[in-house]
């Protein structure tokens, strides 16, 4: 009959089997992306070339605007990788101790364009920027300016154009420059002014845009970051590396995007 000696000798027998098991590795976090709205397509494309090479990645991409994606970042929101429609906003973050300075990029410069849907009345090839004057554009879409980018750049280019007070009792305003285009594209608003990466998106087919004078508004420079809190550094600086590799860049071309030498 076993006595108590021996079943402590059989339990610790057993504990030292398991603790020779090696332990099994934990799968990699995936990797969390917050994207400026004007990404939304650009970004799914770069992600499927992505994974081509990284197959083992897992990649989840929320898009926003970049205004909201700070707030929520000075909290500690689940991201890993930050890239935004304006590169203050990464700066900011790292200045708070909240990202790290070294990884910091400028992918693009983003252009501002006029869009009407293919059957607007609206002669947007004639009248240019005078379009938003014209008796069909009763509402005008922009984004939000208090946490936008690109609705910051519109209201910049209309007051600098002197068409702010006129078109100001016609805006309609979208949180980010994808909803936006959405609007414009429903036929919420007549006519929008919206990101050059979005009008020419698959989406988009068949609509008529105009760009507007990229010194009628402050310039679109925009980059990211890696948070200090990232589950998953080594994806977030692998995709940063794919999006300022030839490959990510001639992606971010195809959508209207002005990558440059950068």
């Amino acid at each position: 009959m076993p006595t108590f000696r021996h079943l402590r000798s059989a339990l610790a027998a057993l504990c030292l089997l398991g603790c020779a098991l090696p332990a099994r590795a934990e799968a990699p976090a995936p990797l969390a992306i917050a994207a400026a709205a004007d990404l939304q397509f650009a970004l799914a494309e770069l992600k499927t070339a992505f994974l081509r090479t990284h197959p083992a990645v897992e990649v989840s991409v929320t898009h926003g605007a970049s205004g909201t994606f700070y707030t929520q970042l000075l909290n500690r929101a689940p991201f890993d990788l930050f890239l935004s429609a304006d590169l203050d906003y990464p700066k900011r973050l790292v200045a708070a101790g909240l990202a790290d300075g070294s990884t910091t990029f400028l992918y693009s410069r983003g252009h501002l364009v006029l869009w009407v849907p293919a059957g607007s009345p609206i002669p947007l090839e004639q009248l240019g920027m005078k379009a938003l004057l014209h008796p069909a554009a009763k509402k005008v879409a922009i984004a939000n300016p208090r946490h936008a980018p690109y609705g910051r750049a519109a209201e910049a280019a209309l007051a600098r154009l002197g068409l702010l007070e006129a078109v100001r009792p016609r805006l309609v305003f979208g949180e980010n420059i994808g909803q936006t285009a959405q609007f414009v594209q429903s036929g919420a608003a007549d006519i929008g002014l919206i990101a050059l990466s979005l009008a020419k998106a698959p989406a988009m087919a068949g609509g008529r845009m105009r760009e507007i004078p990229q010194d009628a508004h402050p310039p679109l420079d925009q980059g990211g970051v890696i948070l200090n809190h990232a589950r998953n550094r080594a994806a977030a600086l692998a995709f940063r590396d794919f999006m300022r590799s030839q490959e990510g860049k001639a992606i971010l071309l195809k959508y209207g995007f002005d990558t440059g030498s950068r």
